[in-house]
């Protein structure tokens, strides 16, 4: 493991500006390039994804509110709970207001890409209809550009797997409930194994019902436990009220702390925020879409609205309360990274039980992104070959939650890291080549709109 570790560390440098440039400057691109029409037309995004708009006779086979569930599922999670925890312990409070800054632009880019899932469909083997980078990268650039769709495809089966949220899960279950202590006594090597042939199990019954089921189980659990954190994190910072403020302020003064501690002063900084941000919405990455594509929707500008919701629910929202309590319980000062520090943080600003309601919560989005992810891999591979051999996906997915378990934290990151890194570079290229399209059919759409069309 430590081999494979090295490896890839030496690798991930590579990657930095390439993922910088594309996410930050095609970002800030698509903003001005769009005239701000994601975000002047939020609060239709919202009636959209309420179903006021809902199209019962449009191609597709779920609903937008169970494509955003669904993709929203596999954003919120472990990488908002210790994906903030591991920016902060790597940069400092200030790389919180990077990841604000990424994800707004990221709501920009979920609007580009999202449309592309719907303007350019396919279909598989099966003749089952297929949207997401693969598609619009060949149908959309043309047979060119297929080599790209190919190198993203290579690079999801790698970066869709679970091993993040199985390792964390993993830490978070071993830190709370001790059992090697409390309830057999063996060695932490073989608790944490069970745990992950334990995932394995729970996963395996879900991802092998296929894409309804997960779009059912994702809209019934992410509303839920969403709710449940939020009011977790709401309380502590009601019974901290005169901390919160200065838990913000410290964001935005250290944001440009030129003096950084981080590897590579306030450029390194800046990046690691950006990382992190990605980590945590996927914006640019290129995987909602995938859900986005099968959306009962023929209307793409509808459809870039609901997916540009996702980096605001779980970055601008999850995130920066999960920062603002890490921040004002002082774990952030402690040596723990990942789900320890946020563990910490809650049972020190939880009267002592807040590590075990977040060990409930964390059980809760650690499945859904579990079950939610293992679909974007099949794809991957179903792209690569067909869609019989696509579905043996899920073994290796389930093989490699065991792996994750046992696995280092810095091993799993590092590996999902560069597998993101790489899948940005031509998913990013095709939805700048792609947005005048996106353009002249939002033209199209809010024209409709204003006519009482739409």
């Amino acid at each position: 493991m430590d081999a494979i570790n090295d490896f890839i560390s030496s690798l991930l440098p590579y990657t930095e500006w390439p993922m910088f440039i594309l996410l930050i400057g095609g970002g800030l691109f698509l903003a001005f390039y769009s005239k701000f029409a994601p975000f002047r037309h939020f609060g239709h995004a919202i009636a959209v994804v309420s179903g006021k708009y809902d199209d019962k006779n449009a191609k597709g086979d779920v609903s937008s509110f169970q494509a955003l569930s669904a993709a929203v599922a596999a954003t919120v999670g472990l990488g908002n709970i210790s994906g903030v925890a591991i920016a902060i312990h790597d940069g400092g409070p200030g790389v919180v207001f990077w990841i604000w800054m990424t994800a707004l632009l990221g709501m920009g880019i979920k609007y580009y890409s999202g449309s592309l899932a719907i303007m350019y469909r396919g279909t598989d083997s099966d003749g089952h209809m297929q949207g997401g980078p693969m598609f619009y990268i060949t149908q959309g650039m043309g047979k060119w550009a297929k080599p790209m769709a190919i190198f993203f495809s290579i690079c999801g089966l790698f970066g869709f797997l679970g091993v993040f949220t199985a390792n964390q899960f993993t830490e978070a279950f071993m830190g709370v409930v001790q059992p090697h202590e409390t309830l057999l006594a063996t060695s932490e090597y073989n608790w944490k194994l069970g745990i992950g042939f334990f995932l394995a199990i729970i996963t395996s019954i879900v991802i092998f019902g296929g894409l309804t089921k997960i779009a059912k189980v994702a809209s019934a659990i992410v509303p839920f436990m969403v709710g449940i954190y939020l009011l977790a994190v709401v309380f502590v910072m009601a019974s901290h009220a005169g901390e919160v403020w200065p838990a913000l302020k410290m964001i935005l003064v250290e944001a440009w702390n030129f003096d950084s501690a981080v590897t590579g002063g306030f450029w390194g900084l800046v990046i690691v925020g950006v990382r992190r941000a990605m980590f945590s919405n996927e914006a640019g990455l290129g995987s909602a879409p995938m859900y986005h594509g099968q959306s009962r929707n023929d209307e793409p500008a509808k459809e870039g609205l609901v997916a540009m919701l996702g980096p605001f629910i779980d970055t601008i929202l999850v995130c920066t309360f999960t920062a603002v309590v890490i921040i004002l319980s002082g774990a952030y000062l402690e040596d723990g990274s990942g789900i320890t520090m946020t563990m910490t943080a809650f049972e020190t600003t939880l009267y002592g039980i807040g590590d075990v309601l977040l060990m409930v919560i964390v059980a809760a989005f650690a499945l859904s992104t579990l079950f939610t992810y293992s679909y974007y891999g099949v794809k991957s591979l179903s792209f690569l070959t067909n869609a019989k051999i696509g579905k043996w996906y899920n073994v290796f997915f389930i093989v490699m939650i065991v792996f994750a378990a046992i696995a280092s934290l810095k091993l799993v990151k590092n590996l999902i890291d560069l597998s993101y890194a790489l899948m940005v570079i031509p998913n990013m290229i095709a939805v700048l080549y792609l947005s005048p399209k996106v353009n002249a059919a939002s033209k199209q759409y809010f024209e409709k709109r204003k006519k009482g069309g739409a």
